[in-house]
């Protein structure tokens, strides 16, 4: 029984220090790791990759953010029929991301851009207003929408801001 005792005792200190010593390698590979990679000695930062200029700012890269503006649009109720007859509303808020020497030009269209954001919005159907990609696909139709009546490279993207349905 003592023979016993002192052989689980042993597995057991075995155990404890194989254990005790993956965690000390495990803590210096991983802070050996986290220190080549912060240093720059395993992958060092690309100077000229884009092409563009950048600014250093404490050591970092930092690239210029692209010349843009936003041109709010104005929110939107649009009255839906669902497939019972029950009316619902949308509120439809958004802001379109235009390159700024086109600001003005994009303002201008502003009121046939919202004729056609309502004629699209409401040829919708509720049921894929209310399905979880469907912001994702809105977007990607109303940017190709609003893109054909501004001309091709005045309207970058459309931020959605409020989209409720009620």
């Amino acid at each position: 029984m003592a023979e016993e005792e002192q052989l689980k005792s042993g597995a057991n200190k075995k155990a404890k220090l194989s254990l005790l010593l993956g965690v000390i390698l495990m803590l210096a590979l991983g802070g050996g790791g986290f220190a080549l990679v912060y240093s720059g000695a395993l992958f060092p930062p690309d100077e000229g990759r884009s092409g563009q200029g950048s600014a250093t700012v404490d050591g970092g890269s930092v690239t210029p953010l692209p010349n843009v503006a936003f041109v709010p649009i104005d929110p939107l109720i649009v009255n839906l029929v669902d497939t019972s007859g029950q009316n619902r509303h949308l509120r439809f808020q958004a802001q379109l991301e235009v390159p700024t020497q086109f600001k003005q030009e994009v303002e201008t269209l502003l009121p046939r851009l919202i004729d056609v954001l309502n004629g699209y919005l409401r040829a919708v159907e509720v049921s894929e207003l209310e399905s979880p990609s469907a912001l994702v696909r809105l977007r990607a139709q109303i940017l190709r929408r609003l893109q054909i009546v501004a001309g091709e490279g005045r309207v970058n993207d459309v931020l959605i801001m409020e989209f409720v349905i009620n």
